[in-house]
């Protein structure tokens, strides 16, 4: 019996080891909840993309890379108090050209854009103000805990 619980043991701080090696902070999708947190920051991204997809373009787009794809936004939130660590959102794009044999060319650009959060920013608030806008205008709004909005940190980005 003693061996039975000596094993259940073992095999219990095994399981615990990863979880704990984790650290305290998560995908905001995961926040506060799976459930709860994915469905939300998800519709956020979505109407972000909108807007990204609207202003392209006639700003970031019209450079190298016409064909800039919004690739995904992740943001790292720190499980206990629900503040932000970071945001990043990256973007994916190329140009390809056909050549005189028949061969392509092909020039592949990828972009990581952080966006500029500050010390102390909550989640809460920042997704309340995402939601609060008109679906094609959340990449326009002011962000709590950011010095303007999406749009101006991609501009630096971008």
């Amino acid at each position: 019996m003693r061996m039975l619980l000596a094993l259940a043991l073992c095999a219990g701080m095994l399981l615990a080891g990863p979880v704990q090696a984790a650290g305290p902070y998560v995908d905001a999708r995961q926040y506060p909840t799976s459930a709860a947190g994915h469905e939300r920051f998800l519709a956020a991204e979505r109407a972000l993309e909108r807007g990204f997809d609207d202003v392209c373009g006639d700003t970031f787009c019209e450079g190298q890379y016409y064909n800039l794809w919004a690739m995904r936004l992740r943001c790292s939130v720190h499980s206990g108090s629900g503040v932000l660590a970071g945001c990043i959102w990256t973007f994916a794009g190329s140009d390809t050209r056909v050549r005189g044999d028949g061969r392509f060319d092909v020039d592949q650009g990828a972009f990581a854009c952080a966006l500029p959060i500050a010390a102390g920013t909550r989640l809460e608030d920042v997704l309340r103000a995402w939601e609060a806008a008109p679906v094609r205008e959340a990449i326009h709004v002011p962000v709590p805990g950011m010095p303007g909005s999406v749009y101006e940190a991609l501009t630096d980005c971008l």
